[in-house]
């Protein structure tokens, strides 16, 4: 049988480059002849993309907290058990764009939703399928408000991109929390405006589990 795989997830707030460094990094892993699967939240599965489609809808403002509590988990449950179950047992590595922080972070501390109930929704939803690192990419706040105004002017926004600057603050305080709770598994680098400057702290943070 394959060694399982590495399961990395990487988080923070909107605008942090996520998606950026999650290309980078699958495509040095491939260079290096390793398999590799990249992913993201919601999404990875036909029934993901399109509760995607609702989740991240500007007209959709009227949604309530737990509706969006519970269409995240719905979405991760999919994605867990169609795919990253699947590739870690074949010893793929899987990178992650969001994951169960993401629900923590944004529907518990950002909504206000019960953090007890964020958890035991996420573990309905996951169950022993939990990252081996994640990379929680932290940003200035001045560099994150600059990064967004662009977003919104080209027109890219979302439904969360939409959200007053203290829903982004509690957030933000919700991820360091979780990175408080386990610093083992959750390791913080700084955004940088240089994408290089941010990879380098990243790729050091990965090679601990991937030689």
């Amino acid at each position: 049988m394959s060694k399982r795989g590495c399961f990395i997830t990487f988080e923070g707030v909107d605008g942090t480059g996520k998606t950026t460094h999650v290309e980078k990094l699958a495509a040095e892993l491939k260079s290096e002849g390793k398999k590799v699967v990249m992913l993201r939240e919601p999404g990875g599965t036909q029934i993901g993309e399109q509760i995607r489609q609702i989740l991240l809808k500007r007209e959709h403002q009227a949604m309530a907290d737990v509706s969006e509590l519970f269409l995240f988990a719905a979405a991760r449950a999919q994605l867990v058990r169609e795919v990253i179950r699947p590739a870690l047992e074949r010893g793929e590595h899987v990178l992650c764009d969001r994951f169960i922080d993401s629900t923590v972070a944004y529907q518990g501390y950002g909504r206000g939703l019960d953090i007890d109930l964020v958890k035991k929704v996420n573990n309905a939803a996951v169950g022993e399928t939990r990252p081996d690192l994640t990379i929680w990419i932290d940003i200035e706040s001045g560099e994150l408000a600059m990064r967004l105004g662009k977003r919104n002017t080209d027109n890219k926004s979302d439904r969360l991109d939409l959200e007053s600057n203290e829903f982004r603050t509690r957030v933000r305080d919700g991820y360091a929390k979780i990175q408080e709770e386990e610093p083992d598994r959750v390791l913080r680098v700084l955004s940088m405006p240089d994408i290089e400057d941010t990879y380098e702290q990243i790729i050091n943070c990965v090679r601990r589990e991937i030689p």
